[in-house]
């Protein structure tokens, strides 16, 4: 249909900017809504490798599926067990620091006379009426009250986010098949076939993705708890959960998570030989991991050229953070065998 109006042409026009405006308000109002629900399926395709597994093994798929997210629900059970005897600990030390030093101290100025006596450069009186006229002013303390309650309410979001992506990935991997059938209807029966063949190829690629990643994960968990408790540093079950978590990230989670363990070690257990070994350790561990088990795991896993792998992450993680990181190489993966299986063959046609 032509329109030759120019004013119809135009109120067209702008109705269409318009409905792509609203459109793109929702999508902007359900980003967090959609980077749950992402997060889930990636999930869910990443368990999927296990239960696959499990079913060749004589396993019922419902029995599958009930022991895999036992056993996702166990890890994450684990997790809070760890901290709560940690942030225990800390909160009994700094309660007795304060109510047995620094109070006492301040009040008969022994801490401040300690302190220059160390600290003969520093001046100690000024910083104390510094901190006090800080305290004493009513906007501080407002805008203290705020930041506390932000990091409160940041907090309660996170914690609330993973329950809603864990719910969620129950649910998609119980009906992850279905799932599959019913998108595969809306494709026309003439390309579904083809379609069906890169979908899989796309979900086995995101399975193995996950699962080499996990493994990853798991190498650098296990050896982290091994060698923190052969060395006797308190909480090595915690540090090396960390480790755990930190390797499921691609490219930087490794070193963020031996940065924070050697701040642990050093929390702990003080400034002595402990913090050393560590970072020698995760020194010589990040080479080991990076040159001989990465490549191996992932080579098979994945077949994604290295620098398209640095480039997915970096783009990743810049989007969406640390679940950009996390989805980015899948993704490449599945932009690469579309162009190969689809573009590829369209343009030799040519």
């Amino acid at each position: 249909m032509k329109i030759h109006n120019p004013f119809r042409l135009g109120l067209l026009a702008g109705l269409g900017v318009l409905v792509a405006l609203l459109i793109g308000g929702a999508v902007g109002n359900l980003a967090t809504i959609l980077t749950y629900i992402g997060a889930a399926i990636f999930l869910a395709l990443g368990l999927d490798p296990l239960i696959t597994w499990l079913e060749k093994r004589h396993v019922k798929r419902p029995i599958a599926i009930v022991i895999v997210l036992v056993g996702v629900i166990g890890v994450f059970t684990g997790l809070v067990f760890a901290l709560i005897p940690v942030i225990t600990e800390q909160v009994q030390n700094i309660s007795k620091l304060i109510t047995d030093t620094i109070i006492p101290g301040i009040e008969d100025d022994s801490l401040i006379k300690d302190i220059s006596a160390n600290l003969p450069w520093l001046e100690v009186q000024g910083i104390l009426d510094d901190v006090t006229k800080f305290f004493q002013d009513p906007a501080n303390i407002g805008n203290i009250g705020g930041g506390l309650f932000e990091a409160g309410v940041t907090i309660a979001t996170g914690i609330f986010g993973g329950v809603v992506i864990l719910i969620l990935m129950v649910y998609f991997t119980a009906s992850l098949g279905s799932l599959k059938r019913g998108l595969y209807q809306l494709v026309p029966a003439s390309k579904r076939a083809g379609f069906i063949d890169i979908a899989e190829q796309i979900s086995s690629s995101v399975g193995s993705y996950v699962m080499g990643q996990v493994t990853l994960a798991l190498v650098n968990g296990v050896l982290s708890f091994i060698f923190l408790t052969a060395i006797g540093v308190k909480y090595s079950a915690l540090l090396a959960f960390i480790a755990f978590l930190g390797s499921l990230i691609p490219l930087v989670g490794t070193i963020s998570a031996s940065v924070l363990i050697s701040l642990g070690v050093l929390l702990f257990n003080g400034a002595d030989w402990h913090i050393i070994v560590v970072i020698i350790y995760y020194a010589v561990y990040m080479q080991v991991e990076a040159y001989v088990l990465s490549p191996r795991i992932m080579a098979r896993a994945v077949k994604v050229p290295g620098v398209v792998v640095v480039i997915a992450a970096l783009v990743g993680g810049t989007l969406l953070g640390i679940l950009g990181a996390l989805i980015a190489i899948p993704v490449a993966a599945a932009i690469q065998l579309i162009l190969k299986e689809v573009v590829v063959p369209k343009q030799n046609a040519l």
